[in-house]
């Protein structure tokens, strides 16, 4: 792990660089599209939100990482579950352990909620996002994900 990162509750000045990370994100995935405007309104509306957290990974005052967790009330686990979003780190710094430290933080994120399960979901042609998953403990399951827009 590189121990000049660490691993913080976002906070409004990170607004700029987790808008940026989100777009590199969301130019690989076929289901969403990179829209600064879209991206900055929902991580304000995350920002003020209690049952949510926006985790940062920085190094020496840059933003180099970012996850989002959500409380959401699981009826099969009879109480709350964290969505995990979001979870990206800077090309150039992939596969150093940073996004292992993303998600330690959402997990710890988990405890403090009571949260007995952590759920996410991974675009099926992201291959180094789903080893990267598969390394770090997650477990697929037969579910898939349906969507639907309410415009």
């Amino acid at each position: 792990m590189p121990t000049t990162v660490h691993i913080r509750n976002a906070n409004s000045a990170d607004l700029v660089p987790m808008t940026g990370l989100l777009n590199s994100l969301f130019s690989i995935e076929k289901d969403f599209s990179a829209d600064g405007d879209r991206q900055m309104r929902g991580l304000r509306m995350l920002l003020g939100n209690p049952r949510a957290c926006i985790l940062v990974a920085e190094e020496q005052g840059e933003v180099v990482g970012m996850c989002t967790g959500q409380i959401v009330i699981s009826t099969a686990e009879g109480g709350p579950s964290i969505l995990v979003e979001d979870v990206v780190v800077r090309s150039d710094r992939q596969g150093e352990g940073i996004g292992t430290m993303l998600m330690e933080a959402v997990r710890r994120f988990a405890d403090e909620n009571r949260a007995t399960r952590l759920q996410l979901l991974a675009d099926c042609d992201n291959t180094p996002a789903l080893n990267f998953y598969n390394k770090t403990g997650w477990n697929k399951t037969s579910l898939i994900c349906l969507r639907k827009t309410n415009a």
